[in-house]
């Protein structure tokens, strides 16, 4: 199974974006098409609100129940947190819980305040995590990515990163790909399935070479996701 979690916002207690829950309709489509084969199931979590919220951190803590729900519902399946924007930074905060296998932040928003407490990357150790980032992202920067990336590295080897080229924070202009990284990554992760070559090669290279691996066009043409 995979949990998509939409973006939100940094501060806010209205209710959740219609808009950005639709956004991720299409990947969770895309994503149970690929995995049929293997009993896939993709499901978009809807939130309480829309705001981080600061220390009460309101999206992480939707998406544990989110899990918690999941594992009540069907038991011990294989499950991916994947989220974008905030909901990316909602996937890495909760991906710790017993029951994630495999994290997967797509465009993550991180707070960029020198002064606050780096987010923790500890509790991802044993699960793999992919991060997706366009290099034309002017809502989230990538370079916050990168750092979280290199500091998630140190303590959890399975972690890798893709850079985009172009694209902007929604990850448009090359859907197709993204959707492609995603359905291979969750492929390998919870079902065992080889990886494509580009992500082997981005687990096993040392920083920076994993970090800052392209997303080259037409990746995964032969899985036949858009």
């Amino acid at each position: 199974m995979v949990l998509l979690l939409p973006d939100g916002e940094p501060h806010s207690h209205r209710r959740p974006s219609a808009l950005s829950h639709a956004r991720l309709l299409p990947l969770a489509r895309a994503l149970a098409h690929a995995g049929r084969a293997d009993g896939l199931t993709a499901h978009v979590v809807r939130y309480r609100c829309r705001g981080w919220n600061e220390d009460d951190a309101h999206l992480a803590a939707d998406a544990e129940w989110a899990v918690d729900e999941a594992v009540r519902r069907y038991g011990d399946v294989p499950l991916c947190l994947a989220g974008h924007g905030m909901g990316a930074r909602a996937a890495l905060r909760a991906g710790g819980h017993p029951a994630v296998g495999a994290v997967l932040a797509m465009a993550p928003w991180l707070p960029g305040d020198p002064s606050a407490d780096p987010e923790p990357v500890k509790h991802l150790v044993g699960r793999p995590v992919l991060l997706v980032h366009g290099t034309n992202d002017s809502r989230c920067a990538p370079d916050l990515s990168f750092r979280l990336a290199e500091r998630a590295k140190k303590a959890n080897r399975d972690t890798c990163r893709f850079e985009v080229h172009s694209d902007g924070h929604a990850l448009r202009q090359h859907r197709t790909e993204v959707a492609a990284l995603a359905a291979d990554f969750v492929r390998g992760t919870l079902f065992g399935h080889a990886y494509a070559r580009p992500v082997t090669d981005a687990l096993a290279a040392p920083p920076p070479l994993g970090l800052r691996m392209p997303l080259a066009v037409g990746f995964g043409e032969s899985l036949g996701v858009g």
